[in-house]
């Protein structure tokens, strides 16, 4: 019964070898495969980056403590939009930010590009949002925020915003340095990207070095990271919200 195996083997190897041998592999053939298996690579970021999560790095500290400059993040976008990564396209999904959620989304602000923003929302479609001695008030109800970094400004005085059908109001949890909804109004539905959902790094690094544009700088920031491990908040690695 061996035998009989050994020589089927040997004869599947035999026919194998003439086959190869009768049309080798061209370069043209191994360039083609490479390319083919490349394209699969870029398609399935595309998906990803497009349609489920995506990185972010936080640049400003207007979500202190909860999020902290140079958190960087995994945003969920399931659900909730769907693009072509560094396109303008996208389509907003079927679920919808919960009150008090971590939410980023483009502001609506033309005049800087329509920026990604990172800030807490507070009122959803159909609220009257009142802010009065600096504490928040959703349809007549004090809203209770243990996340804010800063105390209760009592001289803040805001509102009412009503807001509107498809649209939410946000603001930052580091109140008093948050430049949200109270300044530029509402954030209508399409423009909801996401929710974070981990910190898988944290460097404690200038605000400046996180800020679009600095690619020389955030090298060399990661670089001293890997030198000077003390820079980064191991704490906070794996943080899920």
């Amino acid at each position: 019964m061996k035998a009989d195996v050994d020589e089927a083997v040997a004869a599947d190897r035999e026919r194998l070898e003439k086959v190869t041998h009768a049309h080798p592999a061209t370069t043209g053939d191994k360039v083609w495969r490479e390319v083919v298996s490349w394209f699969w690579v870029i398609v399935a970021f595309l998906f990803i980056e497009g349609t489920l999560v995506q990185a972010r790095v936080i640049p400003s500290g207007s979500m202190e403590n909860t999020v902290l400059i140079g958190d960087h993040l995994i945003v969920s976008r399931f659900g909730y939009d769907a693009g072509i990564p560094f396109t303008s396209w996208h389509v907003p999904l079927w679920r919808e930010p919960k009150r008090q959620q971590i939410t980023v989304f483009r502001a609506p602000l033309p005049e800087q590009g329509y920026p990604d923003f990172i800030k807490r929302c507070i009122g959803l479609p159909g609220d009257t949002i009142d802010i009065k001695q600096g504490i928040v008030y959703v349809n007549g109800k004090k809203l209770d925020e243990p996340y804010r970094l800063d105390p209760p400004n009592s001289a803040e005085n805001r509102g009412p915003y009503h807001v509107p059908a498809n649209q939410f109001f946000m603001m930052g949890d580091n109140r008093e340095n948050s430049y949200d909804s109270r300044y530029w109004g509402f954030v209508p539905r399409e423009n909801i990207i996401g929710t974070p959902v981990l910190i898988y790094m944290s460097i404690d690094a200038p605000e400046e070095v996180w800020e679009p544009g600095h690619v020389g700088e955030r090298f060399e920031t990661y670089l001293s990271s890997v030198i000077h491990p003390g820079e980064i908040r191991w704490k906070r690695l794996f943080h899920v919200f």
